[in-house]
């Protein structure tokens, strides 16, 4: 016997003292998952164990919370999983999740179908990766990965996600062609367990560990890389509460001891807040500064992203506030969510240095801003 023979033999045996099957074909791994008590966490969910169409499967009860596998280690590879809504008809809307490389309750990576009554309608965001950083699910500054996906309300969904390093391809149904494509996985955590949530059946996982098929383990190109109009380098001071009702104005502008922490942009040109200063707590805004310099007077405009709340200030004048937060009246295409095309802001420039002052208020969910101006004539930035 072969020293690799050995160690796959030692590999089975270990899986089947853990409860799981494996299967080895052209030496790739297979676990199959079993749905039983023993192999699932469960205490932090409402959820029974079924026979369910011909399979073991996991019922989720309404608010059922999250279930976990037990003892498993992802990182890189294949998840596969049958999945099926329950009452989508009637309550419409409903996330239907799983989490992977979930090292905790602050750092993981997630991707939900969004369900509906009438399941033979497609939306743009059917499905949508929004990881979990810092304590924060980025759902409503993640809207660029999102997109239509074929959900059944009345039959298994099958689900398959192909994870490599930085990279993600997800299909539903349709094993050919993928119905999201993550060009990089923007939780910290690389490694951790495998969970499901949402008010529907789960069965048939199977976990192929380092089957990622030609799917690059390397960061996808990023389109606004090169684009210089971004505004990327930022001070940002530490987080404040800020009362019920209250808004921000010159007497809350930074005093000359106010002390400044570097921030910069991420990918699309996003300055994540939520993963510096972490959950969300109603009402909390911090400041963000940058200098803009002119060769002469002029009125610039800016793209302005964010979520949730803005005061803008330059030089120390108001020049314009906006809200933007998803289910308000005054949320910002699209549905509330961050993106570059929130709003626009004049903003008038003298000649030299001039300081641009954001005040940025959150009050649900992530938060954070995308700037843009939209062009450099006589400009130069702190970049």
């Amino acid at each position: 016997m072969t020293f690799r023979k050995i160690l796959q033999a030692a590999f089975i045996m270990l899986l089947f003292c853990l409860g799981c099957h494996a299967q080895i074909k052209n030496n790739q791994k297979i676990l199959l998952i079993p749905f039983e008590p023993a192999k699932w966490d469960t205490t932090a969910a409402k959820a029974e164990f079924v026979a369910y169409k011909g399979a073991k499967a996991i019922k989720m009860h309404p608010h059922g919370g999250q279930i976990n596998v037990k003892g498993l280690m992802f990182t890189n590879g294949t998840i596969e999983f049958d999945t099926q809504p329950i009452d989508a008809e009637t309550r419409g809307f409903g996330p239907i999740g799983i989490y992977f490389r979930q090292q905790n309750a602050k750092e993981s990576e997630y991707v939900y179908l969004r369900t509906k009554g009438d399941d033979s309608k497609r939306d743009n965001d059917d499905i949508q990766y929004a990881p979990v950083v810092n304590g924060v699910l980025l759902f409503n500054m993640m809207s660029p990965y999102d997109g239509p996906a074929p959900v059944h309300n009345k039959e298994w969904n099958h689900v398959k996600l192909v994870v490599s390093g930085m990279q993600m391809r997800v299909y539903v149904n349709n094993m050919n062609e993928p119905v999201l494509e993550i060009p990089r996985l923007e939780s910290s955590s690389k490694a951790g367990t495998i969970g499901f949530d949402g008010l529907a059946y789960f069965a048939n996982l199977m976990v192929k560990p380092n089957d990622v098929g030609n799917l690059s383990a390397l960061e996808g190109i990023d389109p606004t890389k090169h684009d210089m109009n971004y505004i990327r380098n930022w001070d940002v001071t530490a987080s404040r509460i800020m009362g019920q009702g209250k808004e921000l104005t010159t007497d809350d502008l930074p005093k000359d001891s106010t002390q400044w922490h570097q921030i910069t942009a991420e990918r699309r040109g996003v300055i994540n807040l939520s993963r510096k200063f972490g959950a969300s707590d109603t009402g909390r805004y911090v400041w963000l500064k940058t200098t803009i310099n002119s060769t002469k007077e002029q009125v610039m405009q800016m793209q302005l992203g964010f979520c949730d709340e803005v005061y803008v200030f330059a030089n120390s004048k108001l020049i314009d506030a906006d809200k933007n937060q998803f289910g308000l009246p005054l949320a910002k295409f699209p549905n509330g969510c961050l993106n570059i095309d929130n709003s626009m802001v004049n903003i008038p420039l003298k000649v030299g240095a001039n300081t641009l002052l954001i005040g940025v208020v959150n009050n649900f969910y992530s938060w954070g801003i995308i700037a843009r101006l939209r062009n450099l004539s006589g400009i130069s930035l702190k970049n």
